[in-house]
């Protein structure tokens, strides 16, 4: 370890999938760290009992990441050093981190990366799209309104025409039909259960990426990782609206809808792309115009 009057936070990347991935150095960090932060300790432990490392090892996920930063300080102002994990991969990236990160800065505690294993990362790199500029984006949006404005916002990026995405298994499917639903121009690179022994990767146009999903079967377990790449075509071409939120919310109550219930009703119409907290506006607008 380095030679410091405090500790160090060690940020270290972990396997996505395969124990033989973790890199020497960062091997040795988790074998010499006097704390192991974890984003799901009984996830960790299983590959650290792999690795024959048997250090202290204390949770840090989401929910605690931020009442538990000062403990972690303190014990690097005490000298010891502190490893950060995820469940895999790099951490911070979509996962737990960020706020112990800043901490330790704050702190004057250095940070150092020991860098490894990134499934979006990986992913772009042998999906075989253009990476002169690409984005990164986490979880693709769950609801159709919030889908449309992710994907017009990918439509309008002017230097990316690359985008790489995480997916639960569970919504995988519904995402592909998404795309198909709105005709996007694009060529998906998919893949699942990454760097394990039944990985597997799937690509080309929406349409092709569905049927052999379907052909596959069974594809609703295993992480997914998700590369799109638009066509130049496709690009640029902004979605304006055509219809103001107040109307289709009047259009829906005349069909029989409360206003509460309208806001529901559009939400689900596949020609809507106004977001939940767009549509809550115009229902105010609307009361403070004709009153509840």
């Amino acid at each position: 370890m380095e030679e410091n009057t405090t500790g160090t936070l060690y940020i270290v990347a972990t396997p996505i999938g395969n124990s033989k991935d973790i890199s020497p150095r960062g091997r040795k960090i988790l074998e010499e760290a006097d704390i192991i932060a974890a984003e799901d300790t009984r996830r960790s432990v299983v590959l650290l009992n792999k690795l024959e490392i048997s250090n202290r090892l204390i949770s840090n996920h989401k929910f605690n990441e931020y009442g538990k930063s000062d403990w972690f300080i303190e014990q690097m102002k005490e000298g010891r050093d502190v490893a950060v994990i995820t469940d895999a991969g790099t951490p911070c990236i979509s996962d737990p981190g960020n706020a112990l990160i800043r901490a330790a800065y704050e702190a004057g505690i250095p940070v150092r990366g020991i860098p490894g294993c990134c499934a979006a990362i990986n992913a772009l790199a042998i999906s075989g799209f253009d990476l002169s500029s690409f984005s990164f984006h986490g979880f693709f949006p769950r609801e159709t309104a919030d889908r449309k404005r992710a994907l017009d916002a990918m439509r309008q990026n002017v230097t990316a025409k690359t985008f790489a995405f995480y997916e639960s298994p569970k919504r995988i499917m519904s995402l592909v039909d998404f795309l198909i639903d709105e005709r996007a121009d694009c060529t998906l690179f998919l893949i699942n259960d990454m760097t394990k022994v039944h990985e597997k990767s799937y690509r080309g146009t929406p349409e092709k990426v569905k049927e052999m999903l379907i052909e596959k079967g069974n594809y609703e377990k295993g992480e997914y990782t998700l590369v799109i790449e638009l066509s130049e075509a496709y690009r640029y071409k902004k979605q304006e609206h055509l219809v103001s939120p107040e109307a289709m919310l009047v259009d829906a109550m005349v069909s029989g809808a409360d206003l509460r219930d309208a806001i529901s009703v559009v939400l689900n119409d596949q020609n809507n792309s106004y977001s939940k907290n767009e549509l809550k506006a115009a229902a105010i607008r609307l009361k403070n115009i004709f009153g509840s």
